[in-house]
């Protein structure tokens, strides 16, 4: 199954005229920060600031769901940090690390309804016609998002630059839609699709 990639920004309060910044600090104890990431986030204080977010966005969200949900996601949560801390291996630690923190906002903020749900989009997609290919824009997240479906496997990308059209990128996917056309990369496969009328 393709990796849910797993969004949120980050605004630091400018201090008035004679009064210092207080630095960001992430949700854990960084005299206790173990591991290569973990301290790559108590140094970088975009990341940190990423990192208090997610906790209180997840902290806000766990009070509302049912035990049974809460449960799972709690195992969901180990589960990311374990992935999270998996980004050492990454050639660039730092994207993986900020990606992995903006993806699992994202996941949260679905989950617990945080976020209006718009209309699904389905495509008929060359290449993989096997398979429904469905997409979803949340406009509202920051940066925009997608959360990609195909098959049973489900990514979320995230905005990016593009000339024209809309792009929406993750590690190993890309979506780019220009002029009714969408031009697919999913993790090695390649498709061309159009959204069905």
């Amino acid at each position: 199954m393709a990796a849910a990639l797993a969004v949120a920004g980050l605004v630091v309060p400018v201090a008035a005229a004679g009064q210092t910044a207080k630095a960001v600090s992430p949700s854990f104890d960084c005299a206790k920060a173990s591991g290569q990431v973990e301290q790559l986030v108590c140094k970088d204080a975009d990341l940190a600031g990423l990192d208090r977010k997610l906790a209180d966005v997840y902290a806000k969200a766990l009070k509302g769901w049912p035990a049974d949900v809460a449960a799972e996601q709690r195992a969901m949560q180990r589960g990311w940090i374990k992935g999270r801390n998996d980004c050492w291996k990454s050639s660039e630690v730092r994207t993986c690390v900020e990606m992995n923190y903006k993806t699992r906002l994202v996941e949260i903020q679905i989950k617990s309804g945080a976020l209006m749900a718009p209309t699904p989009v389905g495509y008929a997609c060359k290449g993989g016609e096997d398979k429904p290919f469905t997409a979803v824009f949340y406009k509202d997240t920051d940066p925009p998002s997608a959360v990609l479906t195909y098959g049973d496997d489900q990514a979320i990308a995230f905005i990016a630059m593009s000339a024209s059209g809309a792009r929406y990128t993750a590690q190993n996917l890309e979506f780019w839609e220009h002029q009714g056309i969408a031009t697919v990369e999913w993790y090695g496969t390649r498709l061309t699709c159009t959204p069905r009328r």
